[in-house]
C-alpha cells in the first residue's frame, strides 16, 4: 500500500485537488453520515489542506488549521477516511502525519479538535484526552479533545 502525502495552503490547491477533498468530505460527511450541514464554512481558506494519496484517488485527509480560526489552540479538523481504505492503518497514518505538520507549520503548542464521541479512544492513542462536555453538532455527538502543551 503506497501512500503519498501532500499538504498545501489552500491557495495553491490545484482544482483536482479540490475537487477530491470535496467530493471526499461530502461522501462521508453528508451522504455515509446522512449529515445536511454546510461543509464550506469560509475556513478552508485560512487553512492547509493534508491529502493522502493512492495512486491516484484521494483515501484520507485533513485540515489543519491555524490558532484562533476555529479555537485559540492549533486545530485539525474534517479528518475523514474513505471507506475504501477502513480499517487499513490508514486513518493512524493521516492522524500521525496531521500532528506533524500542524507542528511543522505553525510551532508546537496546544492541539484542539471536535471529535465525534465513538471515535475518542482513536484520538487518545495520539496524546487527545477529552475537553469538556459531550455536545450535539448537526445530529451527531461530539467531544472536545486537546492535545496539552
Amino acid at each position: 500500500m503506497e501512500l503519498t502525502a501532500i499538504t498545501k495552503p489552500f491557495h495553491e490547491l490545484t482544482p483536482l485537488e479540490l475537487y477530491a477533498i470535496l467530493r471526499l468530505r461530502n461522501e462521508i460527511f453528508v451522504v455515509e453520515q446522512n449529515c445536511v450541514f454546510q461543509d464550506a464554512d469560509n475556513k478552508d481558506q485560512g487553512c492547509h489542506h493534508l491529502m493522502l494519496f493512492q495512486a491516484e484517488e484521494l483515501v484520507a485527509y485533513a485540515r489543519l488549521v491555524p490558532a484562533s480560526l476555529t479555537y485559540p489552540e492549533l486545530s485539525i479538523g474534517r479528518i475523514v477516511t474513505s471507506r475504501k481504505v477502513r480499517g487499513s492503518g490508514i486513518g493512524r497514518i493521516l492522524m500521525e502525519h496531521a500532528i506533524e505538520q500542524t507542528y511543522k507549520l505553525f510551532g508546537k503548542g496546544p492541539i484542539r479538535i471536535g471529535a465525534q464521541l465513538y471515535a475518542t479512544s482513536f484520538y487518545k492513542k495520539f496524546g487527545f484526552v477529552p475537553d469538556g462536555p459531550v455536545y450535539d453538532e448537526d445530529g451527531i455527538d461530539h467531544i472536545q479533545m486537546l492535545i496539552p502543551a
